[in-house]
């Protein structure tokens, strides 16, 4: 009776054994390849899947996520000569497990080789001013390179990028000194157009304002020609009236020019400044009579009547004689 409880126990445990080597769960993001007696054969995806017992095997297990790999940092030579400290990370993801557990040994190691030697091939054919500025250009030239060189692993490289550019600390002052120079410059340049745009304006304003001033002058012009104008229309049409009295006879129109002009004569003579006294040698009973006659004139005109005669002219200083 023990020995039958024995051998049952055996068995049951055998079993419980061969149970557990035959079933597999494969978690959520990984794959595992089966070998048949050493021999590949097939791929187990996520999920429950059942083996043949002592004949079939798990061979590798297989990260289908993407990963990241580290470029360790080294040093690289410029086209131009100049010595550069380099690293970078590199993201790829397994899309054949198959091909990634048995076309390459150390999957991670070769990549991680891979990168570093087309980052010195990528840099090196590159000066360093193109190296520090089309950062771009580099992760894209890598990314080629190195996506198509996995590609029959069974790897997709989804992207690479560089994480530090550190050039030799004489070259990092000479750029500083460099970028210092450019900014002065650029300083200088920004203000010598501030004083051209405002030269450029004060010359816009003195032009603007000698055009108003020339606008004004030339109305100040028109309006003293329109005066004159005016002036002599005037002059004119007394002229006018004057020469058609003495065309009827009126002598008292010829002693209103005279007078006029007397007038004149004796204004100008007062208004010189070098004449302190003023000399009149003039028959003042002559002035008198022709004031007379410019107002017998007046009446005339204005009366429509006959033009009276000029009264007789008298001695040197006699006042004409006025009719009631």
């Amino acid at each position: 009776m023990s020995l039958g409880l024995i051998v049952a126990a055996v068995f049951l445990f055998l079993a419980i054994v061969v149970a557990l080597g035959a079933i597999k769960i494969v978690p959520q993001g990984r794959e595992y390849t089966v070998e048949r007696f050493g021999r590949y054969t097939r791929t187990l995806k996520p999920g429950i899947s059942f083996l043949t017992p002592f004949v079939e095997g798990v061979g590798r297990r297989v990260n289908m996520m993407e990963q990241v790999l580290d470029v360790p940092r080294q040093e690289v030579i410029t086209k131009d000569n100049v010595t550069v400290q380099v690293d970078a990370i590199v993201f790829i993801q397994v899309m054949d497990a198959a091909a990634a557990a048995y076309r390459v040994d150390n999957l991670n190691f070769a990549i991680q080789q891979l990168a570093m030697t087309n980052l010195r091939t990528v840099v090196g054919s590159m000066e360093l001013d193109e190296v520090l500025s089309q950062r771009d250009a580099i992760n894209t030239r890598l990314l080629n390179v190195i996506d198509e060189a996995t590609g029959p692993w069974g790897v997709k490289a989804a992207r690479i990028e560089i994480k530090d550019l550190q050039p030799p600390p004489d070259i990092t002052n000479a750029m500083a000194r460099q970028m210092k120079a450019e900014r002065e410059r650029r300083a200088v340049i920004t203000e010598a157009d501030g004083e051209k745009s405002a030269a450029i304006a004060r010359a816009e304003g003195a032009k603007q304002a000698a055009i108003l001033e020339a606008e004004g002058r030339r109305e100040a012009a028109f309006r003293d020609a329109e005066a004159r104008e005016r002036e002599a229309e005037a002059e004119a049409k007394a002229t006018e009236m004057v020469s058609n009295a003495i065309a009827a006879g009126d002598v008292n129109a010829i002693n209103y020019f005279v007078a006029q002009k007397y007038v004149e004569a004796f204004a100008e003579l007062a208004r010189s400044p070098q004449q302190k006294t003023v000399i009149v040698p003039a028959e003042m009973g002559a002035l008198v009579g022709t004031v007379g006659g410019i107002g017998e004139l007046v009446k005339a005109i204005g009366g429509d009547g006959p033009a009276p005669r000029p009264p007789p002219a008298r001695g040197r200083g006699a006042v004409p004689a006025t009719g009631a």
